[in-house]
């Protein structure tokens, strides 16, 4: 379902929250989601989201046995994406997030010396992924001209440039 519904069923019991006149709780309830609707619209999966809650990550309110996050939450769980994008730790976005809530800021609280240091070791790693694909091409090619020695060197070139 979508937040932008005037309807929207929430929980297991498929109870119906409606139009109502105060618009204050309208907004509160427009704005719980399931783990189920967080699962589907972020593309993360439920037991992602439970390890993050069991981490101090995110912090669901309890409805019975339900869990039911709030638009805080949402915005928590895309920093969370956005700093797993950018290579942090778990560790390392937890710590941003703290420090993201002292200021209220709707972004990670990334210093440019944490930048910096990122980028370099991205970097390494990238240059670390390139010699690893260098080698398993070279791995690759050797293994091919065992199987099939038998080809012509255009053949060899050929099958070379497939991989």
């Amino acid at each position: 379902m979508h937040k932008d519904d005037d309807v929207h069923f929430y929980g297991d019991d498929a109870s119906l929250v409606g139009e109502n006149t105060n618009s204050a709780s309208v907004s509160r309830e427009a704005d719980r989601i399931t783990i189920g609707e967080l699962s589907r619209d972020s593309g993360v999966t439920l037991r992602a989201l439970r390890f993050y809650q069991s981490k101090g990550l995110l912090t669901p309110q309890r409805d019975g046995s339900s869990r039911i996050f709030c638009g805080e939450d949402r915005g928590r769980l895309a920093l969370i994406q956005q700093g797993k994008r950018l290579g942090f730790t778990l560790f390392e976005i937890r710590d941003m997030l703290a420090a993201r809530q002292g200021n209220g800021a709707a972004m990670l609280s990334i210093s440019r010396k944490k930048c910096v240091e990122q980028i370099n070791l991205l970097e390494h790693q990238r240059q670390d992924i390139d010699l690893a694909l260098a080698e398993l091409r070279r791995i690759y090619t050797a293994m091919s001209m065992a199987v099939a020695p038998e080809l012509p060197i255009a053949g060899r070139r050929a099958r070379a440039e497939l991989a």
